[in-house]
């Protein structure tokens, strides 16, 4: 019998895809926001990667569905949620940048997941692991990638934060920024996990971080100061 823990992708994947649906929404409802559309896409690749770890954990091991759970999870995990932040913080000629630098890499280290040998003897029937990419410097991309995710994503919500601390009008947004900070960094401290064999710990933490995400957008959209005694008017994102 699998420990109830491998399952906790399914319910991951269930959020993502409903919350990628609402991002998704807000952006055609206000026809305009790069970083919605790349919020949006990155909520959905979210969802991809922890759905390939619950069909692992029902159906077992498949060559192909690890290669997309590498892509969609380690590589693309949050990569895309803090491109939609460096599109809505900074200067858009900065952003487009940054993307043409981001892109490219991505690409590379895709090619090189798809291309890399696989070590069966490494294989776990319901579990998947980058241990048995037989090229390990292949996952050396990953912590790149998500170094880049760790500073815009993380970051630019902690600065935001830090921004609105003191801002009654827009004091939602300061408590929303501080649940999407700490939501965005428990996947990165799962993914670490995971690279001693502890896969378990990411599945806890990646369901843990996408409502803690969830939370803080639903308080950045709120457009209301959570303290009782204010409701003033404050700009959506």
């Amino acid at each position: 019998m699998h420990s109830p823990v491998l399952y906790l992708p399914i319910f991951t994947t269930l959020i993502a895809l409903a919350f990628s649906g609402i991002v998704w929404q807000r952006y055609r409802q206000k026809g305009k926001g790069a970083h919605l559309l790349w919020w949006a896409a990155g909520i959905l690749l979210y969802g991809v990667g922890t759905f390939t770890e619950g069909f692992t954990t029902l159906y077992g091991w498949r060559e192909g569905v690890f290669r997309a759970w590498y892509i969609a999870g380690a590589l693309l995990g949050g990569a895309p949620l803090a491109q939609g932040t460096v599109y809505l913080l900074l200067r858009r000629e900065t952003a487009n940048r940054l993307t043409l630098l981001l892109v490219p890499l991505v690409v590379v280290a895709a090619a090189c997941v798809l291309a890399a040998p696989v070590n069966h003897a490494l294989v776990e029937a319901h579990r998947l692991s980058g241990k048995v990419l037989d090229w390990q410097w292949v996952r050396l991309f990953s912590p790149v990638i998500n170094t880049y995710a760790f500073i815009f994503l993380v970051g630019g919500a902690a600065l935001s934060a830090y921004r609105f601390r003191n801002r009654r009008q827009t004091y939602h947004r300061f408590i929303g920024n501080l649940w999407i900070a700490v939501g965005a960094l428990l996947p990165g401290i799962g993914g670490a996990f995971t690279r001693f064999g502890h896969t378990e710990v990411l599945y806890v933490t990646e369901l843990i971080g996408i409502i803690f995400i969830f939370i803080g957008y639903r308080y950045n959209v709120s457009g209301r100061d959570p303290q009782p005694a204010r409701r003033e008017a404050a700009v959506s994102p």
